[in-house]
């Protein structure tokens, strides 16, 4: 199981292709990727109470960026806790996520956590340490980082982050934008396969979404976003997921989807400005 989810190997099965046209494939002739993603008839719910996810089902290749969108209270969040094996807390097989081909299984947690970086909503849930530096190095020392290598990838996560200089400050001190970005920076200082981000930019000022977005598009991991931010999905995520009542409605390309009126509105959602009047031809 680790060797699927180490490094930076690609993992891959054979295949039998008529055409392959279709198929998302290697470089190499006669093979697939695994997908990074592969979540398959996903049912959840907390305790006895209601259903939140309902028979959900996807994939996600790797080096995709996926976007997640969906009125409050679809399961969004809850689907993205799935993913590193968050949730459930008592897991039971068969396995409904699959990492890398690596079921997400107690016997192979810590693995799974080490490939799925997840940035929550609420910064403060991932925030405990008494400086930016310690806080931001606390995953990799976990992971086994020796000391030699711990300051300087966590100078370069800080930097990407736009934290520079940012390393002996308290992190209770800081605004709720700059904390969300020293999160980022601790996920990115593990090194991740796969991020998956809750509401990136609830927390962050114009200038601010600007540079998430100029930072995402640089780093060509594998990305799963869910947001209400449509105008963030439009300029990241290649394609698109809509999710209501904890049932995947629909799925396409991400100008598509967001471009389809009667969707949006038919699932608590609003085609985004930078579509309302675009041509159709304007490579908007």
């Amino acid at each position: 199981m680790a060797d699927a989810l180490d490094g930076d190997r690609r993992a891959l099965c054979p295949v039998e292709r008529e055409g392959g046209k279709d198929l998302r494939c290697d470089v190499c002739a006669g093979v697939e990727m695994t997908p990074a993603v592969k979540v398959e008839e996903l049912n959840f719910s907390f305790d006895a109470g209601p259903q939140v996810l309902k028979a959900v089902t996807f994939e996600v290749t790797e080096g995709e960026c996926l976007g997640l969108i969906g009125p409050n209270g679809a399961g969004k969040s809850t689907l993205l806790l799935h993913l590193n094996g968050i949730l459930p807390e008592k897991k039971s097989a068969p396995a409904s996520v699959f990492i890398f081909g690596a079921p997400v299984t107690t016997g192979g947690i810590e693995n799974i956590r080490r490939a799925v970086g997840v940035l929550f909503q609420n910064p403060d849930d991932q925030l405990f340490c008494p400086t930016v530096y310690e806080d931001v190095a606390f995953g990799p020392k976990q992971f086994g980082v020796s000391p030699g290598r711990l300051g300087e990838i966590v100078t370069d996560a800080l930097a990407k982050a736009g934290l520079r200089g940012f390393e002996h400050r308290s992190p209770h001190h800081l605004s709720l934008g700059e904390k969300q970005r020293v999160c980022l920076a601790g996920i990115l200082a593990c090194q991740p396969r796969i991020l998956v981000l809750d509401e990136p930019t609830s927390e962050l000022d114009p200038r601010g979404k600007r540079e998430l977005i100029r930072l995402l598009q640089s780093i060509p991991t594998t990305k799963i976003i869910a947001s209400h931010d449509l105008e963030l999905i439009f300029h990241l995520c290649s394609r698109t997921i809509v999710l209501d009542g904890g049932s995947i409605v629909a799925q396409g390309e991400t100008r598509n989807i967001l471009s389809d009126e009667r969707l949006m509105l038919a699932h608590g959602l609003e085609k985004p400005h930078i579509l309302q009047h675009a041509h159709p031809h304007s490579g908007v």
